[in-house]
């Protein structure tokens, strides 16, 4: 089982000059989850190396038991390091796509031509796809055979409008993940509570919602391959 994950690259909060990057407990978690059922995990982003960690899924209160086992780890600390670059990544070498999310995505991932290769190239010879947070953004480019986008007429989620307001970046981001999902046609869904976990799967596109989703996103991507 050969699972691919593709972090961002982008370190910029828009004009802010805040730093932004991948949120740490979305990658930690569902690679810990794809690492503990002997999956091998591939790391990559558009630049390659080392992607920019959010510094605010560093602060106390944002880390969890899989940060602290990701700190502690060496060797994944390694492969984060040194990430291929996206562009020379093959859809033919992975059984599965992961996105792990961060504000970062939006910046960097929407509009990222290898991004859309992948995620449509997967979808095409019938090997899941999933994201979390705000990396479901990259599927706002994504288009089915018939040239419709992706996301129309399906169930997905991705961090919701109430959840970025209730972070004070509602005016900051480029674009409100829930309505630009809305716009695409997408049946947009979420869990009754602000940051509460929920992953929904459709099909081959498996997405959830916020941070805490990260590691039942992945869990129900390994369901997936394992059915």
């Amino acid at each position: 089982m050969k699972i691919l994950m593709v972090l961002t690259s982008h370190d910029r909060m828009g004009d802010t000059g805040n730093a932004t990057g991948f949120w740490l407990e979305e990658f930690a978690a569902p690679y810990f989850v794809f690492k503990d059922a002997g999956a091998e995990i591939t790391l990559a982003s558009p630049k390659g190396g080392q992607p920019p960690v959010d510094p605010n899924s560093l602060s106390d209160e944002a880390l969890t038991e899989e940060t602290r086992r990701f700190e502690a780890d060496a060797e994944a600390n390694a492969q984060l390091a040194a990430t291929h670059k996206l562009a020379d990544v093959q859809v033919d070498d992975f059984d599965a796509l992961f996105f792990p999310g961060g504000h970062g995505p939006l910046w960097d991932l929407t509009d990222d031509a290898d991004a859309k290769r992948l995620i449509e190239g997967f979808l095409a010879v019938d090997r899941p796809v999933a994201t979390v947070c705000h990396s479901p953004t990259v599927l706002l480019q994504a288009r089915t055979e018939d040239g419709d986008p992706l996301v129309k007429g399906r169930r997905v989620t991705g961090f919701a409008n109430s959840e970025e307001d209730a972070v004070g970046l509602s005016d900051v981001v480029p674009h409100l993940l829930e309505d630009a999902l809305k716009e695409q046609g997408a049946d947009y869904q979420r869990s009754r509570d602000d940051f509460a976990p929920f992953q929904i799967r459709d099909g081959l596109l498996i997405t959830g919602q916020n941070p805490a989703s990260s590691g039942p996103t992945a869990k129900l991507l390994l369901e997936l391959l394992g059915s």
